[in-house]
């Protein structure tokens, strides 16, 4: 079961490739190679960088030396966090579990007091986790992008 919609799965994976990529010498990294990489469709990838560009979590050159990047400054302070309030919104970053617009600790869900620490829990990975260190883990092959058969 998915914790993310399919498009901030694709946008976290793509920014960690992303960052992945720009921290070996700051190469650009094209639209082709990064839905190969994450394996994820090229067209559905091309409108999920296009959010994150404009969030300004990763940058984008146009033109034949052109592609994606991460500057050392966004290698260091974008966060999981951010990513997915640029693709998904905060509504599962704070909304309730079931989707009541009302719950709340006067009104509460029947999983209120259940889902509150676990939510507490993904919002301080996702804050406190930044693009750059995951990066890192892929490249030290700690961690991996996709899967193989």
């Amino acid at each position: 079961m998915a914790m993310f919609s399919k498009a901030c799965e694709y946008g976290i994976r793509a920014a960690i490739y992303i960052g992945q990529q720009s921290a070996d010498g700051g190469r650009r990294v094209g639209l082709r190679d990064i839905a190969t990489e994450i394996d994820s469709p090229e067209a559905f990838t091309a409108k999920v960088l296009q959010q994150l560009v404009r969030a300004g979590l990763v940058t984008s050159v146009k033109g034949p030396a052109g592609g994606f990047a991460l500057t050392p400054e966004q290698q260091r302070t974008v966060t999981l966090r951010q990513v997915v309030l640029a693709i998904d919104g905060g509504q599962m970053l704070q909304g309730c579990a079931l989707g009541l617009t009302q719950c709340s600790a006067r009104q509460p869900c029947p999983l209120h007091y259940q889902f509150l620490p676990i939510r507490d829990q993904l919002n301080e990975v996702l804050r406190t986790h930044t693009v750059g260190e995951l990066a890192g883990k892929v490249h030290d092959g700690l961690g991996f992008l996709r899967q193989f058969s």
